[in-house]
């Protein structure tokens, strides 16, 4: 199965740089693609993608540091920044809203279910950007940066931020991933 091939080449890659080896063009397919096919709740299509690259790549990461006060070291933001970009990932609580509205008997049920929806397009993207031999890794520097992401890129108050997904040429391969007991995890019943 291509799926389980893909998600045992997907690896938490920290050794990043700015060289990818395939154009930027389909990086680009990748996203609109998997952002277009990944299912969610009620066909909300709250899932809303920023992708920083370049010069938006540099600046998002030195904000980033800015917004912890030098209590995130140097060395771990430079290894984000060095990559060739960044996913955020979001969800539009306005769409939310909406829908709470209209169905208030799932009305609690919405937000859980678009970060849902954001979780496979985070693993979805995560996965297909290892197939195009590009490394990424998943962060959470949310919610302490969130109001800084909305103003440098100049979204909506309605955009949650869920994840950032610094990607890049690969550098060096993570330590080999340890084999666990499934079993504890995972329980089959008939």
């Amino acid at each position: 199965m291509k799926i389980l091939e893909s998600l045992r080449a997907r690896r938490t890659y920290y050794g990043i740089n700015k060289d990818i080896p395939v154009s930027e063009d389909k990086v680009v397919e990748l996203i609109n693609e998997a952002t277009e096919l990944i299912p969610d709740a009620f066909n909300m299509k709250s899932t809303r993608i920023v992708v920083a690259t370049g010069s938006k790549q540099d600046e998002l990461w030195d904000k980033i540091y800015d917004a912890f006060g030098g209590k995130v070291a140097r060395e771990k933001i430079d290894s984000f920044k060095s990559g060739y970009g960044t996913i955020l990932y979001f969800y539009d609580k306005n769409v939310v809203k909406g829908l709470q509205d209209q169905f208030p008997l799932y009305a609690d049920n919405f937000p859980k279910w678009a970060s849902q929806s954001s979780a496979m397009l985070q693993i979805s993207l995560w996965s297909g950007l290892r197939e195009l031999g590009i490394g990424a890794s998943l962060q959470h520097y949310n919610p302490a940066i969130d109001h800084m992401v909305r103003d440098l890129f100049d979204l909506p108050d309605s955009y949650v931020l869920d994840a950032q997904m610094p990607f890049g040429g690969i550098i060096s391969e993570p330590d080999a991933k340890e084999k666990e007991d499934i079993s504890n995890r995972v329980k089959f019943v008939k």
